[in-house]
């Protein structure tokens, strides 16, 4: 379990300096929006890692249980801001009309982000769900 906290705030000190990286260089992608994005995704997602690191000590799950959330949430946070990144790469905007109006992808690209997306949608919300239940009061 201490493996799993120091990990997590090494990943999130990590992430959090991908997404100040990828915030120098958000005007070059296909779509701005999308990489100012990204560049959001990996310093929130870092600061997630860090926050999570910083209480793993009161999450009470067997060693099975905390290893799914410790990968689920790990897969969560940089798959988001990689697909992110993708997303304001290749100019996609099907999932995304507010941050890509106008902008659509050829339809390869189109469908690996939406299913990126989909994907990091469910593992970090399988994550946090166990995380909470690793939270619930005392045991």
């Amino acid at each position: 379990m201490n493996d799993f906290r120091r990990s997590l705030l090494w990943h999130g000190m990590f992430l959090f300096l991908l997404g100040l990286f990828t915030g120098l260089v958000e005007t070059k992608f296909s779509n701005t929006r999308m990489g100012l994005a990204a560049h959001l995704e990996g310093v929130m997602n870092g600061t997630f890692l860090l926050a999570l690191g910083a209480v793993w000590a009161e999450v009470r799950l067997s060693s099975r249980l905390a290893a799914v959330a410790y990968w689920a949430v790990l897969y969560g946070a940089y798959a988001n801001w990689a697909f992110t990144t993708l997303a304001a790469v290749f100019g996609t905007g099907a999932l995304s009309p507010i941050t890509a109006p106008g902008l659509n992808a050829a339809a390869w690209q189109e469908s690996l982000i939406q299913v990126g997306f989909m994907s990091v949608g469910l593992a970090i919300i399988g994550a946090s769900l166990l995380v909470l239940w690793g939270l619930r009061g005392r045991t």
